[in-house]
C-alpha cells in the first residue's frame, strides 16, 4: 500500500475468542502485564463483545473478539478454523479515513464496506477484503 496517505501505525491486532472464553483470555493478557482499556458489545453487522488491551504506553493494542451470535463474522471465522479462535484481523490507524478510503479504493483493493462506518470506541472504520491482501485489514480513525 505504498503511497496510501495517512497511515500512522498499527492500531490493533484482533484475536477471535470462542464464546464463553473471553474472561479467561482477558485474564491471561492481564497476567502478562497488559491492562484493559475498553470493553464494549458491538451489534449491527459485527455481533461481538470486544475487549481492548494495552501493554505499556504504546498505541498498539490487542483486541479480543467474542461472538455474540452464530451470525457474527467472528463466529464464522471460528467455524472455518475448526472451532478454534485465533487471528481475526490486523488494523492500521489513519489520520483521515475518507482520504484513506478513496486511496485504497483507487488502488483497486476490494473494500467490504461501501463507505467508512462507525466502529467501536467511537472510531470510524472500513475493512479491506482478505482477497486483496490474504488477510482481513481494518482501517481505523480515532474520534476527533
Amino acid at each position: 500500500m505504498h503511497g496510501i496517505p495517512g497511515f500512522q501505525f498499527i492500531d490493533h491486532i484482533a484475536i477471535a475468542v470462542k464464546r464463553g472464553e473471553l474472561e479467561t483470555e482477558v485474564g491471561c493478557y492481564l497476567s502478562l502485564g497488559y491492562r484493559e482499556i475498553h470493553r464494549e458489545e458491538v451489534h449491527g453487522t459485527d455481533h461481538v463483545r470486544e475487549v481492548l488491551l494495552q501493554i505499556g504506553e504504546g498505541p498498539n493494542l490487542i483486541q479480543l473478539l467474542e461472538p455474540l451470535s452464530d451470525d457474527s463474522p467472528v463466529q464464522k471465522l471460528i467455524d472455518r478454523n475448526g472451532g478454534c479462535g485465533g487471528f481475526a484481523h490486523f488494523a492500521l490507524r489513519v489520520a483521515d479515513i475518507q482520504t484513506a478510503f478513496a486511496a485504497v479504493k483507487e488502488c483497486g483493493f476490494e473494500i467490504i464496506d461501501k463507505a467508512p462506518r462507525p466502529g467501536s470506541r467511537g472510531t470510524t472504520v472500513f475493512f479491506v477484503h482478505p482477497k486483496s491482501l490474504g488477510y482481513l485489514l481494518e482501517v481505523v480513525q480515532e474520534p476527533s
